[in-house]
């Protein structure tokens, strides 16, 4: 075996063997910043904390009347697809969602099955601090941050952002450079997590960036985005991995947990991950931004040598 590529499995071998958990731990509250910086941050591995948010109004006030309510009128970016998946690979294509201007009360409808809109699967998933930007007066019913966090990282977080949407919206498999709390507020979430140094197993491909968008006769068509670049994205399936022509992702070792209402994820920094939730399950989510130090560097350099060596 090439050498490079042997060093890249005993090196996943080794992350196993000296500190991965062979499923999500469960912690019974919030530690202290230092011990939870100590134990979890610094070895960038995923935790569920219960009774990290129990005084959170959200929990008993978040239902369809209240929201109705409060943010009934407020116009929101809906992300709307054929299939469920927004941001992810369909052919050759990375296809976007159509986003959608609409007001809660009508997304509502939709989730409670009360209007049909065509064929389309729809899911507020816009992170761009939606829940502060677009939705401001939810956010009295939850914290902007979390004061232990942000206690451990030394700065607020980068968004906060509001997730709802229907059973079969989907997030396809990507990491994110940012430390994420991710609190389920009714319903769950479905995660299926993989290590950093599970990346030489995980395969990306290019792709022409395009969008979906829907015909006066409720199919959808896909537009290429003329112009922009290609988009690196990872083209396997964890509920369907294709083996034959991905190899090298039988060597990848999956967590899977569910959250539930009530609990909250850790998901450390450049962890990948794939998502999906019980229908009209709401959730709020903080990104803090990652420290770019050695674990950053060793991590790129993981990457590199995995492109240089192709399939392992």
């Amino acid at each position: 075996m090439d050498p490079v590529k042997e060093c890249l499995r005993n090196l996943t071998k080794e992350a196993r063997e000296l500190y991965l958990n062979e499923e999500v731990p469960y912690l019974n509250e919030p530690l202290s910043p230092l011990q939870f910086y100590r134990d979890w941050i610094g070895p960038n591995k995923p935790c569920i904390i219960r009774n990290a948010f129990n005084d959170w109004p959200a929990l008993s006030k978040w239902n369809p009347a209240y929201l109705r309510e409060k943010v009934g009128t407020k116009i929101i970016s809906v992300a709307v697809t054929p299939n469920g998946y927004a941001d992810a690979v369909n052919g050759n294509r990375f296809v976007m969602p159509e986003e959608r201007q609409m007001s809660f009360s009508s997304l509502l409808d939709i989730i409670e099955g009360k209007v049909k809109c065509g064929g389309g699967v729809f899911y507020v998933q816009k992170q761009c601090s939606n829940l502060t930007e677009e939705i401001p007066e939810l956010t009295g019913d939850v914290q902007t941050h979390i004061p232990w966090m942000s206690e451990a990282l030394g700065k607020l977080p980068d968004a906060v952002n509001f997730w709802l949407g229907e059973e079969s919206a989907v997030t396809s498999m990507h990491k994110d450079p940012y430390e994420n709390l991710y609190c389920v507020i009714s319903g769950q979430k479905e995660f299926i997590l993989l290590p950093p140094t599970d990346r030489p197993f995980i395969p990306y491909e290019l792709y022409q960036q395009a969008t979906y968008r829907e015909k006066q006769d409720g199919t959808f068509e896909i537009v290429d985005e003329d112009g922009s670049a290609k988009v690196p994205w990872i083209p396997v399936d964890p509920l369907n991995p294709d083996y034959e022509r991905y190899p090298s992702y039988r060597l990848a070792k999956p967590l899977y947990c569910t959250v539930k209402a009530g609990e909250m994820l850790y998901l450390p920094s450049l962890w990948f991950h794939h998502v999906r939730q019980s229908h009209g399950c709401i959730a709020v989510n903080f990104w803090y931004d990652m420290e770019y130090d050695i674990k950053y560097n060793y991590f790129q350099l993981v990457e590199s040598l995995t492109k240089a060596v192709g399939t392992l």
